[in-house]
């Protein structure tokens, strides 16, 4: 591997968010700067983006849980059931009156 090749992949195994270091120009630098400041903006301010990926964690949770402790699975499922099922009947008893 020559140096060309380390810093390839160096640079790809930096994060987004994260400035090279070794830039000597001023501009450049404050340009990486800037674009790591607005790539961790846009990680931090898409909400639909951090929703998907916290659904898709919990996802995985569930299923683990399920696979290790299936009956326990069942009455969690059970009880979320009844849960959400009060939560609407109480709104809907209060939306009637």
């Amino acid at each position: 591997m020559t140096n060309s090749d380390s810093a390839a992949v160096s640079a790809t195994a930096l994060p987004k968010t994260a400035v090279p270091l070794g830039i000597a120009d001023p501009v450049a630098s404050a340009r990486a700067e800037l674009k790591a400041a607005l790539a961790a903006i846009e990680i931090k301010g898409n909400v639909p983006r951090r929703l998907e990926k916290a659904s898709a964690r919990a996802a995985v949770k569930a299923r683990r849980f399920a696979d290790r402790n299936p009956m326990g699975a069942v009455a969690a499922a059970i009880a979320l059931a009844a849960v959400v099922g009060s939560a609407v009947w109480v709104f809907a008893r209060a939306a009637s009156r």
